[in-house]
Order: structure tokens, then sequence, then C-alpha cells
């Protein structure tokens, strides 16, 4: 799957980012919630573990996360859950991290795209699986690249994000409890090699317009729609900008304007 290769790619580009990072590094604080890059990267590597047991063992799986799900009903922090569940830390959980999204990316990308695969909600099929993984690595990545003062190098790859942001419209609103406006806005984004790309209807009296990284930064929550430079024009896309999501779990508020940007020295 060509899915596999671009999440395979998007690890790989992390993994030289913090490659000369120290252990006492990691324990850099973040704009996401306060997240260390430890946190990311432990966060990273048990739901890449997850999504290999997805694919590979389902009983292992659904052991694994048996304990997560019980604790994050009890109140219990996320994080703090996956601490419990990798008891790793520094540059061994580099390494761990490493190893299992090498492994993980060589899995998908020999399995069938339609195979479907257990998860904590719905199962999904094995291409929106570690297409998810991707857009996780990009979007958790954005922090540790923000924190860093660096600007990412984005390629087309990215695609596979934005086409998640899309297929999410109606998710944005449903877990809020709302209705989906309509009509769904018309999008059309430059991508990161020039090329335009566009979504769904051209004649919709809704639409978006801008580049496909500062899309994919507001659907995934790692900017808010005031710090871009997106158009938009249409009460639907106003909505879906102001309260984008496109990932699973209850509803997120998105960052507050001005609160998750590149750190400038």
């Amino acid at each position: 799957m060509e899915q596999a290769q671009a999440f395979l790619e998007e690890s790989q580009d992390l993994d030289v980012l913090i490659q000369p990072l120290g252990p006492e590094s990691l324990g850099t604080g973040t704009a996401f919630k306060g997240w260390t890059f430890q946190t990311i990267l432990r966060h990273l590597h048990f739901w890449n573990e997850m999504a290999l047991w997805a694919l590979q063992d389902s009983e292992r799986l659904q052991v694994a996360l048996a304990p997560v799900v019980s604790g994050m009903q009890s109140g219990v922090s996320l994080p703090e859950l996956e601490r419990q569940q990798v008891n790793l830390a520094g540059l061994d959980l580099v390494a761990a991290w490493r190893g299992t999204y090498q492994q993980l990316a060589a899995a998908y990308g020999q399995a069938d795209p339609s195979q479907r695969c257990p998860w904590v909600g719905p199962s999904m099929s094995a291409r929106s699986c570690i297409t998810a993984r991707q857009m996780e690595t990009w979007a958790h990545g954005q922090a540790i690249y923000d924190e860093l003062g660096q600007t990412r190098q984005n390629t087309d790859r990215i695609k596979n994000v934005v086409v998640l942001g899309i297929n999410t419209f109606n998710w944005t609103f449903q877990v809020r409890g709302e209705q989906p406006p309509e009509p769904q806005p018309h999008v059309s984004l430059r991508a990161p090699s020039g090329e335009l790309w566009e979504f769904g209807d051209p004649d919709s009296t809704a639409r978006i317009d801008g580049t496909a990284e500062e899309f994919a930064q507001v659907v995934t929550q790692t900017r808010h729609v005031e710090d871009t430079s997106l158009q938009f024009q249409g009460e639907p896309a106003e909505r879906w900008l102001y309260n984008a999501q496109c990932f699973a779990g209850g509803a997120n508020p998105p960052p507050s304007p001005g609160s998750r940007c590149r750190k400038v020295s």
C-alpha cells in the first residue's frame, strides 16, 4: 500500500529530527497539552504497536487495550495509561519506537488494503488504519518541529492526511451531537509540489482555499484556523474550520489562536 510507505517516510523524517537529541532533551515540553517529546514518542509507539496487533494478532490487541479503555473510563489520563503499558524512557524508548514503526510499515506494505482491523471503536480497513498512523505521526510530530523552531518540508504524501480531513467533515459535527451543515464546502488546496488538489462540488456555495499543509494542520488541530492563511466562505466552511477534528475519540476543542505555533528564538 502506498499509505504504508507514506507512514514509513513520515516516521523516518521525525526520526531524523530527534536523532541529534540527547535523553535530557526528550523531556522538553511542547505546546500540545504540555506533552514532552518523550510523551509523544511513547504515544506513537504504543498505538503503532496496537495497529500491528490489529493486523496480526487481534487477541493480543484486546488484552493490551482492555486496561487502557478501562482506565480512560475511570478518568486516568492517556499519557499515564500509556506509561503503564510502555515502561521505557530516553533512548530505549526511541529505539523501541523506531523498531516498531519499521515493522509496522513492512507488515502493512504486504497487507490486503481491505482487511478489517479491530480497534477501540469500529473496525477499520488496513488502508484506513495505516493512514491513521501516518496522520498521528504527522500531527504529533508537528509539536516537536514547533518546539525546536524547525519548519517541516512536506511532500505530497500529506495528501493522505488531507483526504482524511475531507472524509471526516460529517464526523466533526456528529462527534459534537450536531447535524452537519449543508452544503459541504468545495476545497481547493495547493500541494507541496505545486499541484492543485480539488475536493467536492465546485459549484458549492461554501468553499475553502489555501495550502494542503495548513488545511492538514487545522483538521489535525495543530493550528487554529486564525493562525493560517486559509480563505473560506459560507457558514458550513467557517463552522468546519473552527471545529475540525479528523481523529476519533470524544469531541476535542481546537487550540486557541496563537497557542500552537512554531517557536521563534
